[in-house]
């Protein structure tokens, strides 16, 4: 028969802590106290599970005290004379508890994975940018430390039901954003059930519709008529953004286009600017004639060695879209009342820099014979119609090159009255 241990005290067990070792401290048999050399003290329980020896840890000394660790063992021991294994048990509980934990993450946490795959897939950084910022400013106050799984259509209401009228636009894509967020959740398994940011049969019933109440805008452009006064004033401005914004009239082209632009894209001897395709919005590669006004203009800009930035910010970087703007607001500021730079069709709005693309398709549709494939060429515009657009594989680079010629002298005040029609040249 096995020798039984002898049943010790609270302080006699105390008295150990100071002896490295397995010691039997008895009233349960198999049950130990071990002392690491470091002086650590847990409770072990050694017995028999099945046909293996196991070492089941019972918890830390003193924390565990010496009349729990006998209650734990003695559970255990009930547990594996019922068929089962407490080890095995406790890892699948600790299994099922860090399974919950991992589906347990916020709304914040699930748009971060978002954003991440949107960043990766995106020809354009900013566009992740811009998920970033109007989830943060809009969705994440009332979201963001939620559980995922928590969200229902009373939050996702709550984020947008406050802003819905004045900025539709803005909100219906915080919609959009806030339902992929949970489409990923649910993917993922960190929630079920229904979207309830989803639009149709749900959000419709509660919002009103955005066509209903949204009040789209364009941006505000200059009549035709008034450019070339614009543009001489212009010509009057110092500073590397005047340069700029005359450079983006010149060419048609979007703020980025022009902010971004970079030296090596040009080539001033054959007067092409090559805009490459992760720079374009339609995603592919633009080239845009460069008139000799436009060639002039960069050819008296410096070059800043080590900055291949044709138009860098003071501090070196890319210029912003609001340098731009304040160009066109000093002029407007300098301008008495009546003949400021405005847009007669937008309750006189003081125009844009990207209102100036509008300003040469009404002035190109109306004032010359250009045909509409070469101005929508001109502007970096898609054709919509697939089968139509898989049979135009050619930019018309020769054709664009008289229309923004033509442009150019336009915009020079020599151009023909507005109403006469400029005939297409003949192609050397």
């Amino acid at each position: 028969m096995p020798k039984r241990a002898k049943e010790l005290t609270a302080t006699e067990v105390r008295r150990l802590v100071q002896k490295p070792g397995f010691h039997a401290v008895g009233g349960v048999a198999g049950l130990y106290l071990t002392v690491s050399s470091t002086m650590a003290s847990s409770w072990i329980l050694r017995t028999k599970i099945g046909d293996r020896r196991r070492d089941i840890g019972l918890g830390g000394f003193p924390e565990v005290k010496l009349a729990q660790a006998r209650e734990r063992a003695l559970e255990a021991k009930d547990k594996i004379k019922s068929g089962i294994d407490p080890v095995a048990e406790r890892k699948e509980a600790r299994s099922r508890l860090l399974a919950q934990q991992m589906k347990e993450i916020t709304f914040e946490q699930a748009a971060a994975k978002v954003i991440e795959k949107k960043q990766a897939e995106a020809s354009n950084p900013k566009h992740a940018q811009q998920w970033a910022n109007t989830l943060k400013t809009y969705a994440f106050p009332v979201l963001g430390k939620m559980a995922v799984k928590d969200v229902d259509l009373t939050h996702v209401i709550k984020v947008l039901e406050p802003e819905w009228e004045k900025k539709t636009e803005t909100m219906t894509r915080v919609r959009q954003r806030v339902e992929a967020v949970l489409a990923w959740a649910t993917v993922h398994g960190h929630r079920s059930g229904d979207n309830p940011a989803r639009w149709k049969g749900n959000l419709d019933a509660v919002l009103p519709a955005p066509a209903k109440v949204a009040k789209t805008k364009n941006h505000a452009a200059l009549p035709y008529a008034r450019a070339a006064e614009f543009m001489a004033d212009l010509r009057t401005r110092d500073g590397l953004a005047a340069k700029a914004l005359e450079f983006a009239i010149l060419t048609a082209a979007r703020s980025g286009e022009v902010r971004g632009a970079t030296w090596r894209e040009i080539d001033l001897e054959q007067k092409v600017w090559t805009i490459p395709g992760d720079r374009m919005k339609a995603g592919s590669e633009h080239r845009v004639p460069l008139p000799d006004t436009a060639i002039r203009l960069l050819e008296a800009i410096p070059r800043i060695e080590g900055n291949e930035l044709v138009f860098p910010a003071p501090r070196g970087g890319q210029m912003s879209d609001a340098t731009l703007a304040a160009v066109i607001r000093r002029m407007n500021e300098s301008k008495p009342e009546g003949k400021r730079y405005t847009d007669p069709k937008q309750d006189d709005r003081p125009v844009t820099q990207h209102g100036f693309r509008s300003t040469f398709r009404d002035w190109a549709g109306e004032c010359t014979a250009y045909p509409g494939e070469a101005i929508e060429k001109a502007l970096a515009h898609t054709i919509r119609n697939k089968a139509e657009a898989a049979y135009r594989r050619g930019d018309m680079l020769d054709k664009r090159r008289l229309l923004m010629a033509d442009w150019a002298t336009y915009l020079n005040n020599t151009a023909p009255k507005a109403g006469s029609v400029t005939p297409i040249r003949k192609e050397a």
